[in-house]
């Protein structure tokens, strides 16, 4: 039953394939060397196919080869110790949670007597006056959007000496308006006078 179903489209495949040939005979190959039509002739080729197909068909996997051990194991360099470790490591940078529980720990060490270290920050910030917090503020504003030009603070910012403007250019307002005005009404003038025509005295 499936032969003849595989026969019956493939007769309706060759008679669409040649309906298509006869008007695609100089169609695009899109870089396959190919047109449409033959692509479509192969795949009704692979349909028309009916050998069977054996399912045992195994796979022929090759062994994998065997490691290559040195004749001497104690010239081998030992492993780099992990520097993301921050017990081998003491310059790695503490994490918040670390940073939190060693300071529960130090607050249970020395009991009532303990002065945390994030007090003094904020104290610091309280003891200020209000035209030095409002000052702090406009400082950290211009650092935050980049208006700044006595030094790098960070590797994106560009170098010094591209934020330098010469002074000339600073005082150079470019032309005024009058004059320009006054030179579009000259160009006007100009161009009416030399697109006037001889039969222009007659209107």
């Amino acid at each position: 039953m499936t032969s003849w179903f595989r026969v019956a489209v493939g007769i309706l495949g060759v008679t669409v394939s040649v309906t298509t040939l006869s008007g695609c005979i100089s169609s695009p190959t899109y870089g396959t060397n190919k047109t449409a039509a033959e692509h479509l002739m192969d795949d009704v080729g692979s349909v028309l196919d009916i050998t069977p197909q054996n399912k045992n068909d195994k796979i022929a996997y090759q062994p994998n080869p065997k490691l290559v051990v040195p004749a001497r194991k104690d010239q081998l360099i030992a492993p780099q110790q992990s520097l993301a470790d921050a017990k081998s490591n003491p310059k790695w940078v503490e994490s918040p949670e670390e940073t939190r529980q060693r300071l529960r720990e130090e607050a249970d060490q020395q009991g009532n007597g303990y002065r945390s270290p994030l007090l003094g920050q904020t104290a610091a910030n309280q003891t200020k006056s209000l035209a030095e917090q409002r000052q702090a503020y406009r400082d950290a504003r211009k650092i935050d959007q980049g208006i700044y030009s006595d030094k790098r603070r960070f590797l994106s910012d560009p170098p010094l000496d591209y934020r330098k403007v010469d002074q000339a250019e600073l005082t150079d307002l470019g032309t005024p308006e009058k004059v320009k005005e006054r030179e579009r009404k000259k160009e006007a003038a100009a161009a009416k006078q030399t697109n006037h025509k001889w039969w222009d005295v007659f209107d």
